[in-house]
């Protein structure tokens, strides 16, 4: 699986905030995650990320998340409410990865979120997914080995 780093695509990053939890890079009205491998994701982690996307898109703008899971972690069973409760803006969202627990994950995800879930093995196809939902694929195609820039 690749990480952010390796794809074209992170030409076109805004911001980069980095926690003791993991990496959340943004783009315009994206938004990927990596968290590190081995972590307990907490909602008192999660509101650290939350109060950087208010920070760097406002209140109002929507916005297309991307659980990039490249690392095996944990997130905290009983806090999927508060994270769904308080998703800010967040109307898309997929999960990448390939771990033996993805599937699984994502399937009580969906459980919790009203909004667009959608599991993908490829980064660069999560990522043409979430800009087309958002109205954004200028500049980004996808071809028959991956992504790229325009």
């Amino acid at each position: 699986m690749k990480c952010v780093k390796e794809l074209s695509y992170f030409k076109k990053i805004r911001e980069v905030r980095e926690f003791e939890f993991g990496v959340f890079y943004f783009f315009d009205g994206l938004v990927i995650s990596e968290i590190n491998r081995g972590v307990f994701f907490t909602w008192e982690m999660a509101k650290k990320a939350v109060k950087a996307s208010k920070e760097f898109y406002g209140e109002k703008e929507p916005i297309a998340y991307i659980s990039n899971r490249i690392h095996n972690y944990t997130v905290a069973p009983v806090d999927w409410p508060k994270f769904y409760n308080n998703r800010h803006k967040l109307t898309y969202y997929s999960v990448v990865g390939s771990t033996k627990g993805s599937l699984p994950s994502t399937l009580l995800e969906k459980m919790f979120f009203n909004g667009s879930l959608k599991q993908f093995t490829d980064l660069e196809k999560a990522i043409a997914w979430s800009l087309d939902k958002l109205g954004k694929k200028q500049g980004f195609t996808l071809t028959g080995d991956g992504a790229n820039m325009q």
